[in-house]
């Protein structure tokens, strides 16, 4: 079993938790309000803006045995620098106030797990930042290969509500690939665990930022 596999079959707990929420299940159904899907992009930008900044903090930490990870961690600063305006760019398309979002307060769900991601980097192993990358990529893909048609559809929103979304479909196909490859050439059964760990507890908090959106299910149309 490669590296890649234990990490996706020690966190299935964590993935069918985070899948089993109401605003996952009825966002990928197209069953959310225009005002739930503002508020999921509103917390969307409050941890997609610490992306790049974990990213260096983890990079920062990492010491010479590391620098295959450091290099990987380069390209992906270089691909994902500026996401977060997207986010808002489609806030404000959407008809929701762009700057009280920028400028708001994340959901104690979201910023504890920024905090979470943050401590872990600073005071655990760095290495522990990818089982973040795990997480979240992995959940985007997801939302944006079928979430994001089906809440156009239902809503009539066009596609440029849409742009942080379905850029990330193509895009994070291409990283997820390119992340297994990366993880399976972790060899240290301290970073292992360590990734596990963090993948485990990202998986638990994200679910918890999905709950904390306001959400009414919504009939979908035909």
């Amino acid at each position: 079993m490669t590296f890649y596999q234990r990490l996706v079959g020690e966190t299935v707990g964590g993935q069918m938790a985070l899948a089993s929420t109401p605003q996952i299940q009825d966002g990928l159904a197209g069953r959310i309000s225009r005002e739930t899907y503002i508020a999921y992009l509103t917390e969307a930008y409050h941890h997609v803006k610490h992306t790049v900044p974990l990213m260096r903090e983890a990079r920062a930490r990492m010491d010479a045995a590391h620098q295959r990870f450091v290099q990987a961690l380069d390209d992906y600063i270089a691909e994902e620098t500026g996401h977060e305006h997207w986010i808002l760019a489609d806030i404000k398309n959407c008809g929701g106030d762009a700057e009280a979002a920028r400028t708001g307060t994340p959901r104690p769900a979201t910023l504890a797990m920024t905090d979470y991601a943050y401590d872990y980097i600073r005071h655990r192993n760095p290495m522990g930042f990818f089982g973040m990358v795990f997480v979240l990529e992995g959940t985007s893909v997801r939302l944006a290969t079928q979430g994001a048609e089906a809440v156009a559809r239902n809503l009539g929103l066009g596609p440029e509500c849409f742009s942080y979304l379905t850029s990330h479909g193509s895009l994070d196909l291409e990283h997820l690939a390119f992340f297994e490859t990366l993880m399976n050439e972790v060899e240290d059964p301290a970073d292992q665990a360590a990734i596990i760990e963090v993948a485990q507890a990202i998986f638990e908090r994200f679910a918890k930022v999905f709950l904390s959106i306001p959400h009414t299910r919504e009939a979908a149309h035909a």
